[in-house]
């Protein structure tokens, strides 16, 4: 269902205690790959000053769009979330599928498929859950491993961003304590020791503009310098690869990477802010942020707008933004040229490609955040950043270091020559700088957290160790560029597979059920429906003069253990689970789909699917609607009698005795196919209690 519909608090509260328990698992996310940190480990960073357990994040995306999905990014080890960018036009008609990760990533889908007022509410409700979860005790978080931040998004100019919908929702992420109020009374009684914490309401004072493509740089710098003024708040801007220029971003993609088939306009680079215009309006800016006592700095890269030369998209986009592998050389080359300039006078935010090889040679660098989207798009989803921090810490044990700094300073072995750099080389030192020196060579080879080392003549030492910092990670970074520039890995030839498909199409049931659909959703729409196997008899039925008569009877067989469907309100077709399903069709069409309301179901016609009544009474079990080939039926129980209704009947039976009980009218036969799955369905649903979308409450 392209229309994304936010889930009740409290049903969410429930389903991620009661899965927890019962399925050791959280929004189907299973415990034992969630990262929860490392003791003696301490990978925390400073972002505008505060402190974050980790530079890793979710980028501005679909991980960050709805309040599961911030729990699923932080089960995943993300510390800074990257909150999905919101505008004044909320009812956008996005182009469906919209997101390509055949092979590297595309997209045509780039804000909020929100209202902006739900946007607010997911955020917090996101917030929320992560606390309650944290004070729950349910998870063993290592000591260092609890400080997150949210960092907010808008787009795309300065008119629409001025205005009463955008700036109420910069006021709710600065003083969020009437939503937080809203939500802390529907946290469910059974959980009510949780209605006392003291949820967090500043949910943000940071923002990461979004400047798309064809912003003007006059029109980038007085969005910011309203931000700043206007609402006291630290800012990065998001700058595109056009930055590099035509001929080095065509000769890097088509020329060294290879990808000869992806093409970006000249329009491109004719409406984007140029080289020099950036570099420009960043020095103003940041002297601005100066003065007055904010922090400011920029974020390589966004997309990268190409030609739509597949079949994928519809034909009506003529254009699509490409993510994912190639993306990671073009930013981390803008990273050099940025550097190369201002040096490490702004913090810079990155995502481009990053995955679990990359991840580690970019916190080498002293990125903050580093953020993910199309990695976490693929099998296995969000678990995927499990791998990020077991290649860090692999290297981390490798350099004989515990913290994100002295990692810094060991990981390329370009320590030394900083030290030189900065006036600290061997025979180039005299006085008070000489114990200190050594003591920093000293912890080199043997060592030991090299803050401490440096730091111990506080505050002397520590503008020492800044400036060794700082030119630790401008060599990091050219030593990185060189490496990363050429390396196969991201060229055309190791990126241009698909994944597999097996040639059988999908239907209603018994898929091969290998699961890859469940975790590439960033909704968590897909789930596994617990239907045991087994045959279950299909009667049709005829009616005459002398009353009811059986005309046929088939079989049902249902070979898996279990079931794949989808939770409607979570699905925004965005196609992806189609992607990497061996199969043809789809899931999110072709397997079980569950409207979380009667409204929903009744407004969204277009679409096959089921609803289930909440809840039952003693005597009545809860209803059930379905929809079949556009076609509605509903079944209901009073005591033993069933109601069954179609497009053409309306029949009642006995439960105990269908055959010789059955009564109504039809106006041709009626076959009980639907009738059975329809049963197996609140079977199903009741048996998972409040373990799904569907039964939680």
């Amino acid at each position: 269902m392209a229309e994304l519909i936010p889930h009740p608090f409290g049903a969410l509260v429930t389903r991620m205690f009661t899965e927890l328990e019962t399925e050791k698992s959280i929004f189907d996310y299973p415990q034992k790959k969630f990262f929860i940190g490392q003791s003696g480990r301490d990978y925390s960073v400073k972002f505008h000053g505060k402190n974050s357990s980790s530079p890793l994040g979710p980028a501005s995306g679909p991980q960050t769009q709805m309040a599961q999905n911030l729990v699923l990014s932080w089960l995943g080890g993300s510390r800074i979330m990257e909150l999905k960018t919101v505008q004044i036009l909320d009812e956008l008609e996005i182009p469906r599928p919209c997101i390509d990760m055949q092979t590297v990533g595309y997209n045509v889908e780039w804000s909020q498929e929100l209202r902006v007022e739900q946007s607010l509410h997911e955020y917090v409700k996101g917030a929320m859950l992560i606390e309650i979860l944290r004070a729950s005790g349910k998870l063993d978080l290592a000591e260092n491993f609890g400080d997150v931040l949210y960092d907010m998004s808008v787009g795309y100019d300065l008119k629409g961003i001025q205005s009463d919908k955008v700036r109420r929702f910069i006021e709710g992420m600065l003083d969020a304590s009437e939503v937080v109020e809203h939500y802390r009374k529907q946290i469910p009684e059974q959980y009510r020791q949780f209605r006392n914490l003291d949820f967090q309401t500043k949910l943000s004072d940071t923002l990461t503009l979004s400047t798309f493509h064809g912003c003007p740089p006059e029109e980038i710098e007085k969005i910011i310098d309203y931000l700043f003024r206007e609402h006291g708040l630290n800012c990065i801007i998001k700058l595109n690869p056009t930055l590099l220029g035509k001929d080095q971003v065509r000769h890097l993609l088509n020329g060294i990477m290879g990808y000869a088939d992806v093409h970006v306009p000249d329009e491109a680079f004719e409406n984007d802010a140029t080289w020099e215009q950036a570099q420009g309006f960043v020095e103003r800016l940041g002297l601005t942020a100066k003065t007055l006592g904010l922090g400011f700095g920029v974020k390589f890269n966004n997309t990268l707008i190409v030609e739509n030369h597949r079949n994928f998209f519809p034909d009506t986009e003529k254009v699509m933004y490409l993510s994912g592998t190639p993306l990671h050389v073009l930013g981390i080359n803008l990273v050099k040229q940025f550097r190369e300039i201002f040096g490490d006078q702004f913090p810079i935010s990155f995502s481009a490609g990053i995955d679990k090889t990359n991840f580690a040679d970019t916190v080498a660098l002293g990125l903050t955040p580093i953020t993910v989207c199309s990695d976490l798009l693929k099998v296995g989803g969000y678990s995927r950043s499990s791998a990020y921090y077991k290649e860090l810490n692999s290297r981390m044990d490798n350099l004989g270091v515990s913290d994100i700094e002295s990692y810094i300073l060991k990981a390329y072995g370009n320590a030394e020559q900083a030290l030189e750099n900065i006036g600290l080389g061997v025979g180039n030192v005299s006085g008070p700088d000489v114990p200190l020196a050594d003591a920093c060579r000293k912890t080199l080879a043997n060592g030991g957290e090299l803050r401490k080392v440096a730091g111990s003549e506080a505050p002397v030492a520590n503008e020492t160790f800044e400036k060794w910092l700082s030119e630790t990670k401008l060599l990091n970074t050219k030593t990185y560029v060189d490496e990363v520039t050429t390396n196969a890995r991201y060229g055309i030839e190791q990126n241009s597979k698909p994944p597999r498909k097996v040639g059988t199409m999908l239907e209603l049931f018994d898929c091969l059920t290998c699961d890859k659909c469940i975790p590439v959703c960033p909704n968590d729409a897909n789930f596994a429906l617990k239907i045991p196997p087994g045959e279950t008899e299909i009667l049709e039925f005829e009616t005459n003069n002398s009353g009811w008569a059986v005309t046929g009877r088939k079989t049902l067989k249902l070979e898996k253990k279990y079931q794949i469907a989808n939770f409607a309100d979570f699905c925004n077709e965005c196609g992806n689970c189609d992607i990497f399903c061996p199969e043809d069709g789809g899931p999110f069409v072709l397997k079980p789909r569950f409207f979380g309301s009667l409204e929903s179901f009744q407004s969204f016609t277009n679409h096959d699917g089921f609803y289930i009544e909440d809840e039952g009474t003693e005597r009545c079990a809860p209803k059930v609607f379905a929809r079949f080939d556009g076609k509605e039926y509903r079944v209901s129980e009073t005591g033993n009698t069933v109601n069954y209704s179609g497009p053409d009947f309306d029949i009642q039976f006995s439960k105990n005795d269908l055959e010789n009980t059955i009564s109504g009218e039809a106006k041709s036969s009626v076959s009980f196919l639907n009738y059975e799955i329809m049963q197996m369905m609140r079977s199903a649903i009741s048996a998972t209690g409040s373990g799904s979308y569907v039964s939680a409450t």
